[in-house]
């Protein structure tokens, strides 16, 4: 049910886009403590974006859990600003990350909900 969408103006590698993918969803089965096997991830890079005036490195991020906490986002906010930072070489303060907490019962999966 974790689910992290990243959007950002850096192209980034085909032969890296794996890694980041397993980095991103291991980060947030561990901050989130659900199982890896629930944790969705979107990567867009090369986009068309501009952040503050300016098409310098940059991502979007989106996170969305069932319970997530104000204190997990917090965590992860840092964790995402860092992983991202190193590998695709965003600076943290060119990163926003949109948090949701969703209600189970409004979050699908195999044909029904997790509410």
């Amino acid at each position: 049910m974790p689910l992290l969408k990243l959007r950002t103006n850096v192209a980034i590698a085909n032969e890296k886009i794996p890694q980041l993918m397993s980095e991103c969803s291991k980060l947030l089965a561990s901050e989130t403590g659900k199982p890896e096997r629930y944790v969705m991830v979107d990567i867009e890079g090369g986009r068309n974006m501009l952040f503050g005036g300016s098409s310098e490195p940059l991502a979007y991020v989106e996170c969305k859990s069932i319970g997530l906490s104000s204190a997990q986002a917090s965590s992860l906010s840092q964790s995402i600003s860092q992983l991202l930072n190193n590998s695709i070489d965003v600076s943290a303060d060119r990163v926003y990350i949109e948090f949701s907490n969703c209600p189970a019962e409004f979050w699908g999966w195999n044909g029904s909900t997790f509410g």
